[in-house]
């Protein structure tokens, strides 16, 4: 079975060619696997049968037979190459989040959106582009939020394990680690707390862009009449311009030709 993993030689998180391609062959990979493995065998008994000449019909029975064993079998290689696709997922988005999701990148953590966005990103992608772009950059930072908030709070039940743990020690220098652990509960509280609104604030900009998409093209077309209207009382349209021009300057020719010819 093909085994592939991340680009290691970018250690910065950020998203190469190679970890494109990967994705890519992973995507293809059990649709492939379970069309070869299932096709191959009978596929292998019904050319051998008419290489001998048909003179062999048992192959022709055993590749009838083969046909639901392979089948069987080209599952359970299907599921195992999903299983390791999944792994190699699992590690690519850790390392793309090692260093902060970015909106190019938010396609790869769709698992991590919840219904609701994948189906608003989704038909935002397909009728409003620019929407889209807006609403990726800001799911990129509720991912980051998210994961922030969740390591924190990882790290946080980890020190407290130690903090417990500690309090049953009688060695001296017991006070001093309690006091560094306290310490770093209260940084990690912080930390939390922090991803905590950074999470919000993203959420209530998710909901103003749904807002903003879900008025369509009537509000976009009603933005722009309206635009239209204000140009239109400050701006002179061109062709009455020029005109209004070419009536003055004839007038002031009519005046002075006027004052010439008179007496």
């Amino acid at each position: 079975m093909l085994e592939l993993t991340p680009d290691n030689s970018n250690q910065s998180g950020k998203l190469t060619a190679t970890d494109r391609r990967n994705a890519r062959l992973w995507q293809l990979a059990p649709w492939v696997e379970l069309l070869a493995v299932t096709v191959s065998p009978p596929l292998a008994l019904f050319l051998a049968y008419l290489i001998t000449g048909a003179t062999s019909p048992a192959l022709l029975v055993l590749g009838a037979l083969s046909l639901p064993f392979s089948l069987i079998a080209a599952l359970l290689i299907a599921i195992v190459t999903i299983l390791f696709r999944r792994r190699w997922h699992q590690k690519l988005r850790d390392r793309l989040a090692s260093d902060g999701i970015t909106a190019d990148e938010v396609g790869y953590f769709i698992p991590e959106l919840t219904s609701g966005e994948r189906r608003v990103l989704r038909e935002m992608e397909k009728r409003q582009p620019l929407l889209a772009d807006a609403y990726s950059e800001t799911l990129a930072l509720r991912l980051n939020a998210t994961r922030l908030t969740a390591s924190a709070r990882r790290d946080l039940l980890e020190v407290e394990r130690r903090i417990n743990r500690a309090r049953y020690l009688n060695a001296p220098d017991t006070a001093v680690l309690i006091e560094e652990l306290s310490r770093d509960r209260n940084r990690l509280e912080a930390l939390k707390q922090e991803g905590a609104s950074r999470r919000a604030e993203a959420e209530a900009r998710l909901q103003m862009i749904e807002a903003a998409s879900s008025r369509g093209a009537s509000w976009a077309e009603t933005n722009y009449m309206l635009r239209r209207l204000d140009e239109g009382r400050k701006h002179v349209p061109l062709g009455l311009e020029s005109f209004r021009a070419e009536q003055e300057l004839r007038e002031q020719a009519e005046s002075e030709l006027r004052k010439e010819l008179s007496p």
